[in-house]
């Protein structure tokens, strides 16, 4: 059996970082002479293992509250006069983590070309029993990918992470943000196609420590993923989304969703984690309330949500979010008056998953698709939905391994009373229908996926905020995308002059058309 370097991964990685000059990627990653045996467990767990799917310090303290966080109005904020500004040094540790190995994003790029190479030096019958790692690991570095076009447009996709036959660094081109996402919706068919008569096996099981190696679940996964994504881009191309996604809808037995909380797809934290997001979310007065939030669209519905996102904060009688359209200092002044998320369920929850896909988003994909096309009851998917959101979040709360006493869930009669609120019922036009589906979909991303959020409050237009403008020159209001690292202008020069018009927080990102 051949054997790979485990210098490779760092080339590959380095492949599209390009934090170093020519000569000293290769001196530092590539030596054919350190050289360990294969493990494509190994690697697939490697890139499983990622801070940046779970609600860790590094990736809430640096990027959520302070890039989508603050532009879906998920987190409260404070309105400093470069609060829409990009940290430019944050937005490149969130792209490189994707693209290699060693930071804080499980290297997704890096080693899912790792698998790649080990598994086309393999055997056919080791390829046979290896093959749902690469198909899984596929379905993973997709989804991360689909993450990165949502945030930046066009980007290194098909040349990522690759070397050629002598071992020499390739700088990527830009593919295209439709391409790649045309390749990633192709793949994920292909994925769960697989996967539809695939079987697990004991490595596959040990090394997986997302989904435990059920192989139901990641067909599951790929085809709620591919969902999530087309009817992303269904306002670009609704011919081409609706075929396929109806085709999906009418044939469960084919395209099995994550549908109910059973499948959703959560990243447990690990047996021994202490952390908490306490300092992440305090060091920025983040912590409070989000006015939009809770004084528009909950408090109105009488949403039973309230008690486990939010605490009252000390010696308050009632719940009110931080006003937005104050300045800083105002802000500041009676900072104590106000909401903060609550403690037990986020601040202080060492328990916490990531959260990768759950059955509250597909099902309400299910009722925009059932709105805007038939072909199904629209009504009960987004009801259920709501149902499954209230009891995620509970759920999220009794995971606390020393809460306050852990809250209650509604009961059913709570609950339908909930749903007929006029606030919430599945009443009025069609667009009115669609506001509420898209501004539920919004309160249940919360910020823990506020990079979801983003994309889907330039999709859709919903919920209407409206936000103070910064005094910067440039900066006054939220991007539509984030700009691209100095890394990538520095060191992969020749293709980024291919992009650089594009390059402006106020390029669109291909599928935001409303």
């Amino acid at each position: 059996m051949k054997k790979i370097s485990l210098y490779i991964i760092g080339a590959l990685a380095a492949v599209v970082s390009l934090s170093a000059c020519k000569d000293e990627l290769e001196d530092k990653f590539y030596n054919p002479d350190q050289t360990t045996s294969q493990s494509i467990g190994g690697f697939f767990t490697e890139m499983l293992d990622n801070d940046r799917v779970r609600p860790n310090y590094w990736e809430l303290r640096t990027f959520i509250v302070m890039h989508p966080g603050i532009y879906t109005q998920s987190v409260a904020y404070l309105n400093g006069n470069s609060v829409f500004q990009q940290n430019g040094s944050y937005t490149q540790d969130r792209w490189q983590d994707f693209y290699r190995p060693g930071g804080n994003g499980g290297g997704v790029m890096a080693h899912y070309r790792a698998i790649q190479n080990a598994y086309e030096s393999l055997s056919e019958e080791e390829k046979n029993a290896n093959r749902i790692f690469l198909e899984a690991a596929k379905v993973v570095m997709l989804d991360q990918a689909s993450q990165m076009v949502d945030l930046w447009g066009d980007i290194p996709f098909s040349e990522a992470g690759s070397l050629n036959l002598t071992g020499k660094v390739v700088r990527p081109k830009f593919d295209r943000a439709e391409d790649v996402y045309a390749a990633i919706l192709s793949g994920l068919k292909e994925a769960s196609d697989y996967m539809a008569t695939a079987s697990t096996n004991a490595s596959f099981q040990r090394q997986d420590i997302l989904l435990q190696g059920n192989v139901d679940q990641w067909r599951r996964y790929a085809n709620s993923l591919r969902l999530r994504l087309l009817m992303r881009t269904s306002f670009v191309d609704e011919a081409g989304a609706k075929q396929q996604v109806m085709e999906m809808l009418n044939n469960p037995g084919q395209y099995p969703l994550v549908d109910e909380p059973e499948y959703n797809v959560l990243l447990s934290p690990l047996t021994n984690n202490t952390n908490d997001l306490r300092n992440a979310m305090t060091e920025l007065t983040n912590y409070s309330a989000p006015e939009f939030m809770l004084e528009e669209v909950l408090k109105p519905a009488n949403d039973p949500r309230i008690p486990v996102l939010f605490d009252k904060n000390t010696g308050n009688t009632e719940y009110r979010g931080l006003p937005q359209n104050l300045g800083s200092e105002q802000q500041q002044q009676n900072i104590g008056m106000y909401a903060v998320i609550d403690s037990s369920t986020f601040l202080l929850n060492s328990k916490l998953p990531g959260i990768v896909i759950t059955a509250a988003e597909v099902n309400l994909l299910k009722a925009e698709a059932f709105e805007r096309w038939g072909g199904g009851d629209a009504q009960a998917a987004y009801e259920q939905a709501l149902e499954q959101s209230v009891r995620f979040y509970y759920y999220l709360n009794s995971l606390n391994a020393n809460p306050k006493a852990p809250l209650t869930p509604p009961t059913a009669e709570e609950m339908n009373s909930f749903l007929a609120e006029p606030a919430v019922a599945y009443a009025g036009t069609q667009e009115e229908k669609l506001e509420k589906i898209w501004t539920q979909k919004w309160v249940h991303f919360g910020f823990l996926q506020s990079v979801q959020s983003w994309s889907e409050l330039r999709r859709t237009g919903y919920p209407d905020l409206t936000f103070t403008p910064a005094t910067m020159p440039g900066y006054e209001l939220p991007p539509l995308r984030l700009v691209y690292p100095d890394s990538e202008k520095a060191f992969n020069a020749d293709n980024y002059e291919q992009v650089r018009a594009k390059d402006l927080r106020d390029t669109e990102i291909f599928w935001d058309v409303q």
